[in-house]
């Protein structure tokens, strides 16, 4: 995640290399000040990034996925840290897929939910859930958002395609799900979902929809964003098999 507090100088204009992949884009990038990584103890963090507010259309920002950045609001961005390699760019072959025994009860057990595309736009009812997936799961980190502008700057504000899914069980709100649509994948963004429903692991069975949505939509992959194996909090993004990762600058099978 980018680093929200403000500093006290301007970030540092940076320029990619000539081996970065990403020297055709014309978006200036800047490189963060040094702050403590949310994901590892002891860690320092600097990012890279971007922002999508001008001249970011769909082409630019799906290049930028293709080359290990991130969406986080308006904000594009690439861990850049000086000294840890820890978070890796992951995404799923979605063809290639296939569910573990696991996976396809989870599937089963909820089928009974019923999904609903929407345009980007504010509920209170998502916010209420949002919120409340964050105190249970998230408390103290960066996510903790208390004001629905900041809400929907972080999850919406984008040049592209975006799409709320929501997920019920007749007419209580479950999940959830925040994606970016591209030509030739989907992103997800973020998914919030009733701590409270123990049973159907919503977490797995959020990316599980995820990719059968991009196979449905003839999509080739599904941008999961970082993964980081040393934190346990993202070890889940493993299970989901086979899985790229952007490494060297370049993806590769895990």
């Amino acid at each position: 995640m980018v680093e929200r507090k403000s500093q006290s100088s301007t970030p540092e204009l940076v320029k990619p290399g000539k081996r970065s992949g990403w020297e055709e884009h014309e978006a200036d990038f800047f490189i963060s000040h040094p702050h403590k990584c949310e994901y590892l103890t002891g860690v320092e963090a600097m990012t890279i990034f971007t922002s999508s507010v001008k001249g970011m259309d769909t082409d630019s920002y799906e290049g930028l996925l293709e080359n290990g950045f991130r969406r986080s609001g308006k904000v594009i961005y690439r861990p850049h840290c000086p000294t840890c390699n820890s978070c890796i760019s992951v995404r799923v072959p979605v063809a290639a897929f296939r569910m573990s025994r696991n996976m396809k009860k989870i599937w089963n057990r909820n089928n009974d939910l019923v999904v609903n595309s929407l345009s980007p736009t504010y509920s209170h009812e998502h916010f209420e859930l949002y919120q409340s997936y964050v105190r249970n799961r998230h408390r103290g980190g960066s996510m903790d958002c208390y004001d629905p502008d900041a809400y929907m700057s972080f999850l919406a504000s984008s040049s592209v395609d975006t799409r709320f899914y929501e997920f019920r069980r007749e007419e209580k709100l479950l999940m959830v799900a925040v994606v970016d649509h591209l030509k030739q994948g989907l992103s997800s963004v973020y998914t919030f979902f009733d701590t409270c429903q123990n049973t159907r692991s919503l977490g797995t069975f959020g990316i599980l929809w995820e990719i059968d949505q991009a196979l449905r939509l003839r999509k080739q992959w599904l941008y999961l964003g970082y993964w980081i194996p040393n934190c346990r909090k993202m070890q889940y993004k493993s299970r989901f098999r086979p899985l790229e990762a952007f490494q060297k600058e370049r993806w590769e099978l895990l």
